[in-house]
């Protein structure tokens, strides 16, 4: 059943919403969301890097932050907006493989950055005169580095698992871009394979057909063994749409209030800023 199915190479994107009357609208609306999230965050890049006085671990870890955050909303917010403009949008299978990959790569960074600026604000508290020899320039490079190394293995990881399933016949994705759980129903039944096999009366006829799937459903056991805690709930159509909604927020509107929520309410960023549209900079 798996060697002879047909490969998709082609997926259709339903988008957020099929309802014609509120595109425009939708569309205005994020386009200034993100707007604001790439001003945000590369003003954000732009003010630690010109300014000294924010030369700390702190805020170099928040211009990374900023960086991801910018490179998240730019993965999928144009597919976002090209779905208001179309009805249906296409992307070509290795395009999909890619767009997950990174939108993998970029979460997981995320995550694991926001645990090392916990550290930081750990030792800073906790242990404030040893502070700059725990949190040294080397120091705060290793992490984010190895950060990085770590998301790339996850979301290469991942992805393989993916993509290794067999994709034969449907095609259309009910979702904006390529995300894990609606890509993942697009794969074969294994459930229907395996009560076909047992139908078959022939044990020699039973072996041959299950080695033929046999390393698909070693990877389905290993993915779903590495994701059950990300996506851990029933599956129908209400969840479905439940989660198109909030992939809005962790894609596109966090990443626009990050800036908001981790610098423009410090004092030293407030000062730094008013000191850069003054053109008062430090020496």
């Amino acid at each position: 059943m798996v060697e002879n199915c047909t490969q998709v190479t082609r997926f259709l994107l339903l988008g957020l919403t099929e309802q014609e009357g509120p595109k425009g609208i939708l569309f205005l609306f994020f386009l200034f969301i993100y707007s604001i999230t790439l001003t945000g965050n590369l003003g954000m890049i732009t003010l630690i890097h010109t300014d000294s006085q924010l030369h700390t671990p702190m805020y170099f870890f928040l211009s990374i932050l900023a960086f991801i955050d910018s490179s998240f909303s730019t993965i999928n917010t144009p597919s976002l907006l090209k779905s208001f403009l179309t009805s249906g949008l296409s992307i070509s299978f290795a395009g999909c493989v890619v767009q997950m990959a990174l939108m993998t790569l970029h979460g997981a960074t995320e995550c694991l950055l926001l645990s090392i600026m916990a550290y930081d604000r750990f030792a800073a508290i906790c242990h404030p005169l040893l502070y700059h020899t725990i949190m040294s320039q080397r120091l705060c490079v290793r992490p984010v580095v190895a950060t990085y190394t770590a998301s790339v293995a996850n979301s290469a990881l991942l992805t393989g698992y993916i993509f290794k399933l067999p994709y034969c016949g449907p095609n259309v994705i009910n979702h904006y871009f390529c995300d894990i759980p609606p890509v993942l129903q697009l794969a074969v039944s294994y459930a229907y394979i395996l009560v076909t096999i047992c139908r078959i009366r022939s044990l020699e006829a039973q072996s041959k057909t299950l080695s033929t799937c046999a390393s698909h459903l070693t990877i389905i056991c290993l993915f779903y063994g590495t994701i059950t805690f990300m996506y851990a709930q029933p599956s129908s159509h209400s969840s479905t749409e439940q989660n198109k909604v909030v992939s809005v927020f962790y894609t596109v509107v966090i990443p626009m209030l990050n800036p908001l929520i981790y610098s423009l309410r410090n004092k030293d960023v407030k000062t730094a800023l008013k000191r850069r549209c003054l053109g008062k900079l430090p020496s």
